[in-house]
């Protein structure tokens, strides 16, 4: 995969405009590294999770039918971890300190995903994303459901 210098520029002037960030990295869905500005910041490492906390998002936010995940936020006690869709099969991931002013994160990163998006080129097509199965028959609460809650009341009292 080549990477557009285009994006490589992109993650670099977004590094000026936030002085706080500590990384950047653009990866795809399936959690491997397209391109990054992160220094003493494991790329691979944080686009393996990066992804995998991007589909348990994605989940979360179709449970509540909230519809698709644009962004999601991790504060933590030194900073936080923020990443954005970028596409349908990328996302941008950015790591700030704990003084940025995450108000500015979410302004920058957004307009940076909207140009990475315009000249964000992956060589293969997007994977198409399995639908999440839906429940048939009425919504039954999640305690009713356990393997021991189908047992006959004779036998769960002993």
């Amino acid at each position: 995969m080549t990477v557009d210098p285009a994006v490589l520029t992109e993650l670099g002037n977004l590094r000026h405009r936030l002085p706080e960030l500590a990384g950047s990295v653009l990866a795809t869905t399936d959690g491997m590294v397209v391109a990054h500005d992160a220094h003493g910041i494991e790329p691979d490492s944080i686009a393996a999770l990066a992804a995998a906390h991007l589909a348990l998002a994605r989940r979360f936010a179709h449970a509540v039918n909230h519809g698709e995940l644009r962004e999601s936020v991790v504060e933590c006690d030194g900073g936080y971890i923020t990443s954005y869709t970028a596409g349908p099969s990328a996302l941008l991931t950015l790591v700030t300190s704990g003084n940025a002013n995450l108000a500015m994160v979410h302004l920058e990163a957004r307009r940076a995903v909207r140009r990475l998006v315009k000249v964000l080129v992956l060589d293969a097509p997007p994977a198409l994303r399995p639908e999440i199965p839906t429940q048939n028959g009425p919504a039954i609460p999640l305690a009713r459901r356990t393997p021991m809650a189908t047992l006959p009341s004779s036998i769960r009292g002993r």
